[in-house]
């Protein structure tokens, strides 16, 4: 009987690890096929600015942590940099966007590997996530539950997508989970040693993105809610005080070591020097741009803020972000100049597979339906709570509404709770096996079919990525990356001339081997271009972008396109002119 079991061990373990190691071979392929993101350069240019320069002014409005880890590259391959462009950003001036366009043209077409040697130093983060959601949901559902969590995430064409890039959202959201794991233990078995590895996790969270500061106020509260819990036995002083002293301990670590990336850069500033240029924390118009501080003359103003300088004033240019100046929106076909509220509820809805999403409901619908209890109060407390009040937190910004990825944060948090659905499967009837296993196999082909195109992924509700432009744009379908797709096709079609293209994000192609014209720019619908073959992006496309006149290309949805290079480059024949 005991070599059975440790026999069963055995092979649950090597299941395991082949779903990492397939799962880290797809992120490195689609690394090395897709082509740099528009985001992407100037992450990699800031994070050998941290390392070479010690500064952390350049991308405030993320934690250096994942580009920090992407950059180790620069001692793996030839890189050029050029900080020519490096300009004063006290005044929330943003030059890193120009300064990784001059690093795609000091690198050239070197740029391709650059990048996926970078990519490839960030895979870690993935496979940290995936961890945590099998250890999770094993130790709340069982076995299985922990497989159907671990398979979700690793198949999941939204973690695929963004797993494989050196921005932070993927690698931000594995370390937030990760936080919130080892805070569910020291709740469970509240010791020393289990607070400081929340604590460490904690801190890495917060240098992965600003959305876990939000954990300052959650984890105190979660605490404070688990000690009301049905049948809670937390009612000794002595212990009440030891585990308070504890959180202390947590959250101190977690302010300690996000201070620590930063090396302790601009720590306990006052509150009153600093300069915002946020109407939140500047009380001025939203159409105003001059720094000045709202608290300078209140009693707050001495207030030593424990948090690193860069790391503030990033919070307050991502929130002037969110308040909407000059941006547009987009959903379903219809441009204005604010979000939704529903926007990010709509995009999980058609961006997850349709059987990731019958799974979370399913398992979500049995937890709160079923399961009763002290253990389950703190599965509440630590996994829907934390998910929902993200999503919810995130919607609450309706000043644009631009990217899906906003909210992937709470994916991890949605897949362990899918793992509830795998209990059933252990005692109900044949079919209930059936329905799990044929969900969960919908999900894997689903986003297995459209890979490495993960990005511009679309599910069946959606009309998949052919039709995914008509619900969303931006990062969720073209964010730059079918560059070097469209490259191998036209080496392929050498006799497709003359060439034209328009590229989101219209950069440095000429430096990414793509020297070609732009299409001619109108705003007539009517209008027709000169015979020849065009390129458009999927954004541009649409009508969306930095072009003027606006609608430049919009004229070409007249047009059906010939080819494509995967689902965010479309391309046309104009064979003669239209009467």
């Amino acid at each position: 009987m005991t070599y059975i079991k440790l026999q069963s061990t055995i092979s649950i373990k090597s299941l395991v690890i082949f779903i990492l190691s397939l799962h880290a071979l797809l992120l490195a392929y689609g690394a090395y096929q897709n082509s740099p993101t528009m985001n992407e350069p100037a992450h990699l240019v800031a994070g050998i600015s941290h390392w070479e320069n010690r500064k952390y002014d350049l991308y405030r409005v993320n934690p250096p942590l994942i580009r920090m880890v992407a950059a180790i590259s620069k001692y793996l391959t030839n890189i050029q940099t050029d900080w020519n462009g490096y300009t004063d950003t006290s005044r929330g001036q943003r030059p890193i966007f120009q300064m990784g366009g001059d690093f795609l043209n000091a690198n050239g077409e070197n740029s391709y590997w650059i990048f996926t040697i970078a990519r490839w130093c960030c895979i870690p983060f993935s496979l940290i996530g995936a961890s945590v959601c099998y250890l999770w949901s094993k130790e709340l559902f069982g076995t299985k539950a922990g497989l159907l969590s671990l398979t979700l995430w690793c198949f999941s064409p939204n973690v695929l997508a963004h797993a494989q890039l050196i921005t932070p959202d993927c690698g931000a959201t594995s370390m937030g989970v990760t936080s919130s794991y080892l805070f569910w233990i020291w709740l469970r078995t509240p010791k020393w040693s289990t607070a400081i590895y929340a604590g460490i996790a904690l801190g890495t969270a917060l240098a992965a993105k600003t959305t876990w500061i939000l954990f300052f106020g959650l984890f105190p509260l979660i605490w404070f809610l688990y000690l009301l819990a049905p049948s809670s036995s937390s009612n000794d002083k002595d212990q009440l005080k030891k585990q308070g002293k504890q959180l202390i301990v947590i959250l101190g670590l977690g302010f300690y070591f996000l201070n620590l990336v930063y090396r302790f850069e601009g720590t306990l500033i006052q509150l009153g020097e600093y300069q915002f240029i946020s109407t939140t924390l500047t009380d001025q118009d939203a159409t105003v741009i001059r720094t000045t501080n709202r608290f300078a003359d209140s009693i707050l103003s001495k207030i030593p803020v424990p948090l690193p300088q860069d790391y503030v004033l990033g919070i307050d240019i991502q929130k002037k972000d969110f308040e909407n100046f000059g941006r547009e929106s987009y959903l379903r076909g219809e441009f204005r100049d604010y979000g939704w509220w529903y926007y990010y509820l709509y995009a999980l809805m058609i961006k997850m597979p349709i059987g990731t999403l019958a799974l979370i409901a399913i398992g979500t619908f049995l937890f709160i339906t079923v399961d009763r209890g002290k253990q389950s109060w703190l599965i509440l407390l630590t996994v829907l709570f934390p998910a929902f009040f993200i999503l919810i937190l995130v919607s609450s910004q309706t000043g644009f509404n631009h990217h899906m990825r906003y909210v992937l944060p709470c994916l991890p948090f949605f897949f362990i709770i899918a793992g509830r659905a795998a209990r059933v499967m252990d005692y109900q009837s044949k079919w209930m096996l059936f329905l799990g296993l044929t969900l969960l196999v919908w999900s894997v082909s689903s986003s297995l079919y459209y890979f490495p195109h993960s990005l511009s992924y679309f599910n069946e509700f959606a009309g998949g990525p052919m039709n995914g432009h008509n619900h969303l744009i931006h990062s969720n379908i073209d964010w730059g990356q079918d560059l070097k797709f469209l490259k191998k096709w036209k080496e392929s079609h050498p006799n497709c001339e003359p060439f034209y293209l328009c590229y989101y994000p219209h950069r440095e192609i000429k430096a990414l081997g793509m020297d070609y014209p732009s299409p001619p720019v109108n705003v007539d619908a009517d209008y027709t271009p000169p015979p020849g073959w065009y390129a458009i992006s999927i954004n541009y496309l649409k009508g969306y972008g930095w072009l003027k006149p606006k609608d430049g290309y919009s004229y070409f949805q007249k047009y059906t396109p010939v080819e494509r290079a995967g689902y965010s480059i479309y391309i046309y024949h104009i064979r003669e002119q239209l009467n």
